[in-house]
């Protein structure tokens, strides 16, 4: 007897944005289940980061719905970080927004900045952090609380070649635990890694509008 399908964790249904006349996103389905990676590419414009921010309640749509089954941790594509605050600070800041306690956040903290290859400087404000670095910092503030469902909107912005092959190990990881993960890529090369693929590239017809 064939185990039982993983539950979905994220179903959006005929999602349709709009900014004054301008649709962004037109009728978008999808979905994806607890254990799977799921790739969200599109040409500039096409309404990636959006969906994204509409799937994790930042932002609602014109119209459609989007169900989730379990908590969020989003990574922006940019900001997201304090200029006057330390990693550490970052850690104990974010991890008491998931309820967690400060030895708790840290602890989690530098073991996902251990995975990332990254031994944060005690002293250092964020405001001093490299783009990358920076950009590490958000992911791991995404996964402080264990949340079961990751939107990262382009996270290894900045990132060099190590550093972009330890995040794929880390989102195996993730995924292996049964985690829900959605990234946005301009990346072709990263199909390989992911278990679906959503396309917002819009068609000849729609690129006329």
């Amino acid at each position: 007897m064939a185990a039982p399908a993983p539950p979905v964790r994220l179903r959006a249904t005929g999602i349709t944005k709009k900014f004054g006349r301008r649709e962004v996103l037109s009728n978008v389905n999808f979905e994806v289940r607890a254990g799977e990676v799921a790739a969200v590419i599109g040409s500039n414009g096409a309404g990636k980061s959006t969906f994204l921010k509409i799937c994790a309640g930042l932002i609602s749509p014109t119209s459609g719905r989007v169900e989730v089954n379990g908590s969020i941790g989003y990574c922006p594509q940019a900001g997201g970080t304090f200029d006057f605050l330390r990693p550490s600070e970052h850690f104990v800041l974010f991890g008491r927004g998931d309820g967690l306690n400060r030895d708790t956040a840290l602890t989690r903290g530098r073991e996902m900045a251990a995975m990332l290859g990254w031994e944060p400087e005690p002293k250092v404000q964020a405001r001093h952090l490299s783009g990358g670095t920076r950009q590490k910092l958000n992911v791991i503030l995404s996964t402080l609380g264990g949340h079961d469902i990751l939107l990262l909107d382009e996270p290894y912005q900045g990132f060099d070649r190590g550093t972009y092959t330890d995040f794929w190990e880390v989102i195996w990881r993730l995924r292996d635990t049964g985690r829900t993960i959605v990234v946005i890529t301009h990346m072709l090369n990263t199909m390989d890694r992911v278990d679906q693929v959503l396309d917002l590239t819009p068609t000849g017809s729609e690129r006329n509008r």
